[in-house]
C-alpha cells in the first residue's frame, strides 16, 4: 500500500516539471501487466500520442480507491460492479467496454478435488472445500478475488479461516507462483497464466463456465470531481485502446508466443 502511494507521488511531482498533456497516470489490474499486454499497448499509444503513461498496476479494488482519491488520469480494470459504482457515484466517466477474456480454475495435474469431472464452476469450489484441498486466493480485493468470492458464496460456502485455504494478499502472478509452490488450486485469468505457465507446475483443470467471463473497461477519471486530472490524455488514452489499431494490438497480443490470443477485443460491440 505505502510503495504504491510512494509511485503516485513520484509520478505526480515528474508531471509538475513536464506539460501536463505530455504525462498521464494509468492505473490497471496486475492481469494487464502480468500478462504482457501494457507492455505492447503502452508504447504504441506514446508513438502514436506523443504522451507518456506512468503506470501503477495492482489490484481492482485498490485501483479504484486510488482513482476515488483523485491520484490517477484513466483506469482500465475488469470489476464491473465495482466500476459501475464508482461511475454512479461521478468519480468516473466515460466507461467503455474494452476486451475481454476468461477465469479458470488451475492447480496440480493429480487433481485432488477432482475438478475436472465437475460440471460447474460452482460445484468444483464445492469439491475443493469438500476435501480440503489447497486453495491460493489473492486475497486483495482485485477483480480476481471479487470473482472467487462470488463462487464461493454462490455455493454458499466460508473459506476464509479455513487451514487449506491460503490469502497472499498479491497480485495475480505472484499468488500462480505461490499455488506452484504450494500444489494448490487457484482462480486466475486465462491470459496471465498462459504468460507464466513455462515456469509453472499447474495446469487447466476447469474452465469454459460461462460464469466465468472476464471483462474489462477504460474508464476516464472525472475532472469535475479532480479538476487535475489530464482529461485529454485520459480521453486520448481511451480512444486509443478502443480504435482499430489498439483493438487489433489486443487481438494480435499472444497469438505467436502462446498460440491463441491472450484477450479478445470487443469495442464497439
Amino acid at each position: 500500500m505505502k510503495k504504491i502511494f510512494f509511485i503516485v507521488l513520484l509520478f505526480l511531482a515528474a508531471c509538475s516539471t513536464s506539460a501536463p498533456a505530455k504525462s498521464i497516470l494509468l492505473v490497471s489490474t496486475t492481469s494487464t501487466q502480468d500478462s504482457g499486454l501494457l507492455d505492447v499497448l503502452l508504447p504504441a499509444f506514446t508513438e502514436q500520442t506523443g504522451i507518456q503513461v506512468g503506470l501503477i498496476s495492482t489490484g481492482s479494488g485498490q485501483a479504484l480507491k486510488i482513482a476515488q482519491e483523485g491520484n490517477a488520469d484513466v483506469i482500465l480494470l475488469h470489476s464491473p460492479a465495482a466500476e459501475k459504482e464508482f461511475v454512479d457515484n461521478g468519480f468516473g466517466m466515460d466507461r467503455r467496454l474494452v476486451m475481454h477474456n476468461d477465469f479458470v480454475v488451475v492447480g496440480p495435474a493429480p487433481d485432488p478435488a477432482a475438478l475436472r469431472s465437475q460440471p460447474t464452476v460452482v460445484d468444483s469450489f464445492n469439491a475443493i472445500f469438500s476435501s480440503a484441498s489447497t486453495f491460493v486466493s489473492r486475497a486483495d480485493e482485485s477483480g480476481t478475488h471479487v470473482k472467487e468470492m462470488s463462487i464461493w458464496n454462490g455455493a454458499g460456502l466460508d473459506p476464509v479461516n479455513q487451514s487449506w485455504y491460503l490469502e497472499t494478499g498479491q497480485g495475480q502472478g505472484a499468488t500462480l507462483t505461490i499455488a506452484s509452490e504450494k500444489q494448490g488450486y487457484a482462480l486466475t485469468d486465462r491470459g496471465t497464466f498462459l504468460a507464466y505457465k513455462a515456469n509453472l507446475d499447474l495446469v487447466i483443470l476447469f474452465e469454459n463456465d460461462p460464469a466465468l467471463l472476464n471483462v474489462y473497461h477504460v474508464i476516464t477519471v472525472n475532472p469535475e470531481k479532480w479538476p487535475q486530472v489530464n482529461v485529454e490524455g485520459a480521453q486520448a488514452f481511451a480512444d486509443f485502446i478502443t480504435s482499430p489499431e489498439g483493438q487489433n494490438i489486443i487481438r494480435e497480443f499472444g497469438v505467436r508466443e502462446y498460440g491463441q490470443p491472450l484477450f479478445f477485443p470487443d469495442a464497439n460491440q
